[in-house]
């Protein structure tokens, strides 16, 4: 019992060591891969990746991938745990993760993903929307599609893609986003059903991490207190604060406010209440405390990022 509390302590500490000299991607540099197109330095994607020059030094993750392996392999290090991308296989890797040891087969093929966070941000319409399918891929980022689940997943693809060329379309990025938040349900159905079926057994981490996060969801409008959220899951700080980074590589504080930014740029992008009153609702003292912390986490001020 002793050791395998004492576990993700020592890991943690080691990517920690591990983490100091490590860069993160370039998503610019990866917008000049043949065959790629894109939105910005929002989104990219990629049908094309024989010969693609990955990376081959530690990484640190600062964009969602989402991936389909149609033929070949590649293996890669995530967290320092290796992992295996089969043909039929799909890949999530969300930011803050570390990737190294990338090793492709020379007949690599298939559809790829990248999307920033930023307009991750901007499709989700509330904060549980995805939450399924996220959570699953910390732990599980390599899961089998059927050949229904490919096909569908490919449709996608190629829609968003053909809309992504449409540089006329006065609606392009609103398609592309209603799109992808399409797409983001289809694929949270399918881990939902893939976690039915999976004789897989969740670690007391896994079940702690989740937890805390479905709290987080349903309690952040009001409560932002790491020992509050401890304390409902009969745990110490110290110890949930071990059990969300050894499995997110993130502390409970960032989940929090990463949670709470998101339901502030919901409300202030798709409601007309003014400050004072999204103020109240988050339970933040008063509005000039909540233009301060938007400002801190999202870079701009409330009022900016309604105009922007």
């Amino acid at each position: 019992m002793h050791r395998t509390l004492l576990r993700p302590k020592s890991i943690i500490q080691t990517i920690t060591l591990m983490d100091r000299n490590i860069l993160e991607t370039n998503f610019e540099k990866a917008k000049k891969w043949k065959g790629c197109v894109y939105v910005g330095s929002d989104l990219m994607m990629l049908d094309q990746l024989t010969g693609a020059s990955f990376p081959t030094d530690s990484r640190r993750m600062n964009f969602i991938l989402i991936g389909l392996c149609t033929k070949g392999t590649v293996r890669f290090r995530m967290d320092t745990q290796l992992q295996e991308l089969k043909a039929g296989c799909m890949v999530v890797i969300s930011e803050h993760h570390v990737i190294d040891g990338y090793e492709a087969s020379p007949d690599l093929e298939g559809l790829c993903f990248m999307v920033s966070m930023a307009f991750y941000n901007e499709v989700i319409h509330n904060v549980s929307d995805v939450s399924a399918l996220f959570l699953f891929a910390h732990n599980h980022p390599i899961f089998p599609l059927s050949e229904r689940d490919q096909k569908v997943f490919n449709d996608y693809f190629y829609v968003i893609k053909k809309k992504i060329c449409e540089e006329g379309n006065r609606f392009r990025r609103n398609l592309v986003r209603t799109l992808m938040l399409a797409m983001f349900y289809d694929l949270s159905n399918l881990v939902y059903h893939f976690q039915q079926s999976s004789s897989h057994r969740q670690t007391r981490a896994d079940v702690i991490f989740t937890q805390f996060i479905h709290m987080v969801e349903e309690h952040c409008k009001h409560e932002r207190r790491v020992s509050w959220y401890a304390k409902q899951l009969s745990i110490t700080p110290k110890y949930l604060s071990e059990m969300v980074k050894h499995v997110s590589k993130r502390t409970p504080n960032e989940w929090i406010d990463n949670y709470v930014t998101l339901e502030l740029r919901i409300m202030l992008k798709n409601s007309t209440k003014n400050i004072k009153t999204i103020a109240k609702e988050m339970n933040f003292p008063n509005q000039s405390f909540l233009g301060k912390y938007f400002k801190e986490h999202v870079g701009m001020s409330p009022s900016d990022y309604r105009k922007s």
